[in-house]
């Protein structure tokens, strides 16, 4: 699964990765995107501007908001089938930018750790997104990340990662209509293009949101891995 990432860099970088723009006064930083926090994302919708989605999708049918604690995640592999997805994989569909994504190795510590490009760039993570309208009727935009088996870098970590996107699919993510080819723009990102390090445990906690959290730390019986 994806369950936290990083969006850390400054608007103007985003707006020059992604030819959008950006303001600063709704912009912030953030080293700790957790779910339930209305974070920026593209649509396909409106591709040239930043939008500020609940991260969590709500489907538009859903009783109860409280599902999107639940969806988080979407698993690419039955993203066709799944009631609650698959209608905005055929229409609302979302880039979330990032510069990092974190995830726990199922270890007696639940080491937490930092994975990014080895260049440290920008990349976008494959999303989709909905508008669920509560009973007041006011729209309520939300966003799933979806995700894919992972690569070998992964493996040793977790059994799922988000799917990134190569950056000459993006467009083709946000505009495609042919659901064989999205499909196959759902899978594992290079390895090689890739790495990660373990981070302190002050991760968990959503309230921790700052630079020191994504200091590496050492933990020597992963020192090899890497």
């Amino acid at each position: 699964m994806c369950g936290r990432f990083q969006l850390s860099v400054k608007g103007r970088h985003i707006s020059e990765r992604f030819n959008i723009e950006v303001f600063d006064e709704f912009y912030k930083p953030n080293y700790n995107c957790a779910p339930s926090q209305k974070l920026p994302v593209i649509t396909n919708e409106e591709p040239g501007r930043l939008s500020y989605f609940k991260w969590g999708l709500i489907p538009f049918w859903a009783k109860d908001p409280e599902i999107g604690f639940k969806m988080i995640n979407a698993r690419s592999e039955s993203i066709t089938e799944k009631p609650a997805f698959k209608n905005a994989f055929k229409k609302r569909r979302c880039l979330i930018p990032a510069n990092g994504f974190y995830e726990w190795r199922k270890d007696a510590n639940k080491t937490p750790f930092r994975i990014f490009l080895k260049s440290e760039e920008l990349f976008a993570m494959a999303g989709i997104w909905e508008v669920w309208k509560d009973a007041e009727e006011r729209p309520v935009h939300t966003f799933s990340i979806l995700t894919t088996s992972p690569n070998k870098l992964m493996e040793s970590i977790h059994n799922r990662m988000p799917v990134i996107l190569p950056m000459e699919s993006e467009e083709a993510w946000m505009k495609e209509n042919d659901q064989t080819v999205l499909i196959n723009m759902l899978k594992p990102f290079d390895e090689n293009k890739m790495s990660a390090y373990s981070i302190s445990k002050k991760i968990n906690s959503p309230a921790n949101n700052h630079k020191q959290l994504v200091i590496p730390v050492d933990e020597p019986e992963q020192g090899s891995l890497f």
